[in-house]
């Protein structure tokens, strides 16, 4: 049987989601996550116990266990591990994104470095440390612009910021995160660093895409059809296949294209954001994993038999349609996308956003939500009893709602009519608990 390596934190919806993939396909999971080795395995997963912050021991102590336990493929959930996956591919042999692309692509301020010097369009940005006094940018930067952290995702810390007074506010809310016990806990010397960069409008996009040997093979291009204007940048709804007219569609994919090239990645799931405005493509991110949370669900494949023939393949053709972490997987161990093509439907999720903070008590209306033409399923995954936090300073959402449909517009209309059902009954905080986290924060920052 063969064998992947998915390194991941403990907990998580796209770990169970990769189990449930791998026991379709028939390959073993290898877990790698990131806990301490002095417990004996909490989770009964088997996992091997890594420090993400220690990527040379982590590294260290995967190919210990391939030394008995031979690992066919390589696969990264999340940012944090990207590295640590690429380091292992590298030494193993096997196909994979080059450690130092995948240290580019995980650090903003980096990756955008990259960009310019490949003459790609870039926001103008300035570098800070987080501990600096915000009145030295005011000479600086000119409004709009957007204060954000160089190594968080989903728009966690990211705010825009109109004058002067909004960002000092800004800054000193992003500090106040940075320096929180559970980014701190991650011991990463990126988080002593802050972005101001200038606010680029237009419409924004995803494209998840798979390199294979230096080649991309988009499989979706979403539209993110509510404006992400700020003062954050909550991100909802992804419908694909895009609306947009083709000749911008080919633009985004030629800029992802060059963006790829330029950072060094190679081979392997990427996760890209963009906006588009009459000044061209502006490439936000480039991650070197693929989507996150459920948001994997709206996109399913067909394994069309004229393509089987296009490439290489250690496993037997699956029976479509087929998940996105089921295709990752088979890439993992050497089959072609190629021999894959998204399904033909339209297709999109809402990441369904905390309306405020609060203690959640319940959500009503998920079956009324479930009930609404071309939802295909409304997954409520913030538990009653959890502290809801919004963005900037969250990193979750309530959940995700799924509607497939004929075309996109339907497919949008179908997610906004379903989360329309939806109320949630959220108590304020504590007042006690809220002084009493403040304390717990100030005498561990």
């Amino acid at each position: 049987m063969l064998r992947v390596l998915l390194l991941a934190t403990t907990t998580g919806y796209q770990t169970r989601s990769f189990g449930e993939a791998a026991e379709r396909v028939g390959i073993k999971l290898v877990f790698a996550t990131d806990r301490c080795h002095v417990l004996d395995d909490p989770w009964q997963d088997q996992a091997i116990p890594i420090h993400f912050h220690d990527e040379l021991a982590s590294v260290a102590a995967v190919l210990d266990v391939a030394r008995n336990q031979p690992i066919d493929g390589v696969l990264a959930v999340g940012d944090r591990p990207t590295v640590i996956a690429a380091r292992v591919a590298e030494a193993l042999g096997l196909p994979g994104h080059p450690p130092d692309a995948a240290a580019i692509a995980r650090n903003k301020e980096l990756m955008r470095d990259c960009l310019r010097a490949a003459g790609l369009p870039a926001p103008a940005f300035i570098r800070t440390p987080i501990t600096a006094n915000p009145a030295w940018l005011l000479s600086q930067v000119s409004f709009p612009c957007v204060v954000k952290p160089v190594a968080l995702s989903g728009s966690r810390g990211v705010m825009r910021a109109d004058n002067p007074r909004e960002l000092a506010a800004a800054f000193d809310r992003l500090r106040a995160l940075l320096e929180s016990p559970d980014i701190r806990a991650e011991r990463s010397d990126a988080h002593q660093t802050a972005l101001v960069e200038r606010f680029i409008p237009g419409r924004e996009y995803a494209v998840e895409a798979l390199l294979h040997h230096g080649a991309l093979h988009v499989l979706a291009i979403f539209d993110k059809p509510d404006p992400l204007d700020g003062p954050f940048f909550e991100e909802t709804i992804y419908v694909t296949p895009s609306s947009s007219p083709p000749g911008v569609q080919d633009a985004i994919v030629q800029t992802v294209t060059d963006a790829v090239r330029a950072i060094g990645l190679r081979h392997g799931p990427i996760h890209a954001e963009c906006r588009v405005n009459d000044e061209g493509v502006f490439v936000l991110e480039i991650a070197a994993r693929p989507i996150g949370g459920l948001c994997a669900r709206a996109l399913r494949f067909d394994a069309d038999p004229a393509r089987q023939a296009s490439g290489p393949a250690r496993l037997p053709p699956p029976e479509s349609p087929i998940t996105l972490e089921e295709l990752l997987l088979r890439h993992a161990v050497g089959d072609a996308p190629a021999r894959y093509a998204r399904e033909s439907s339209a297709s999109g999720v809402m990441m369904i956003p905390i309306p405020r903070r609060g203690v959640l008590r319940r959500v009503d209306g998920i079956d009324a939500a479930r009930r609404v033409t071309h939802t295909v399923d409304v997954r409520v995954t913030a538990k009653p009893d959890q502290m809801l936090v919004p963005l900037p300073e969250g990193s979750s959402y309530l959940g995700f709602i799924f509607a497939r449909a004929s075309t996109p517009q339907t497919v949008e209309r179908s997610l906004r009519n379903a989360h329309a059902r939806l109320t949630f009954a959220i108590d304020a905080e504590f007042p006690v608990l809220r002084a009493t986290q403040s304390r717990y924060n100030q005498g561990h920052g």
